[in-house]
């Protein structure tokens, strides 16, 4: 698996000829909009920063991508999806749904733009075991971080953030200093056999 971040809430994760989107940014927002074709787009939040599916083509001339955005399991192409629903975020003044999916068997959780303290029982007993983590650090609040990780215990967290300060707070926070960014993350399951909450901070290619 290869994963790509573009800034804010969008990445792309690929596996040979297969790749997913989350959250292109529509036309309207401050992000810049990345340009691929991808068979499946995956929208947390329905707000400007998230929803720009249109902006995204489906891998082949007369075939759309698959669109989810909105809890519920879905599986297309093999891939398994749950839609878990987080609740309403003032912020985006949206409803948030997190999405975990079994891809190139490992797991990925995307939190999108979840604003709470620390997860339901309910959500963290959805969620289950994690290899992967998208975790929201816009704000500054490195607590909050912290106790989403205590809950998840992902193997890999990749911080996905707005502005440069907020990742710098969360990594000072969370007592990792300076992480030098790469550009991709290339994994396979073996990969993570010795990871636990390791920290993996992608540098946006747009």
């Amino acid at each position: 698996m290869v994963i790509t971040y573009y800034g804010g809430a969008c990445l792309k994760a690929q596996s040979g000829e297969t790749v997913l989107a989350f959250n292109p940014p529509s036309k309207e927002s401050e992000f810049k909009s990345p340009r691929f074709q991808t068979n499946v787009i995956l929208i947390n939040c329905n707000h400007k920063d998230y929803n720009g599916s249109d902006n995204l083509s489906g891998k082949s001339e007369n075939a759309a991508p698959f669109l989810i955005n909105s809890p519920g399991e879905y599986e297309i192409g093999g891939i398994c999806v749950n839609g878990i629903f987080s609740g309403f975020n003032r912020d985006c003044g949206a409803v948030n749904t997190i999405y975990v999916l079994l891809f190139e068997d490992m797991v990925i959780c995307h939190l999108g733009a979840f604003g709470e303290k620390e997860l339901s029982p309910e959500a963290k007993q959805e969620i289950g075991n994690v290899d992967i983590l998208f975790l929201p650090v816009s704000g500054g609040d490195g607590r909050k971080s912290a106790q989403i990780i205590a809950q998840i215990e992902p193997k890999i967290i990749i911080p996905i953030y707005a502005k440069e300060s907020d990742l710098k707070q969360f990594l000072k926070d969370i007592g990792n200093g300076v992480a030098k960014p790469v550009d991709k993350l290339t994994l396979k399951k073996k990969d993570l056999s010795e990871k636990k909450n390791e920290i993996i901070v992608l540098e946006p290619c747009l």
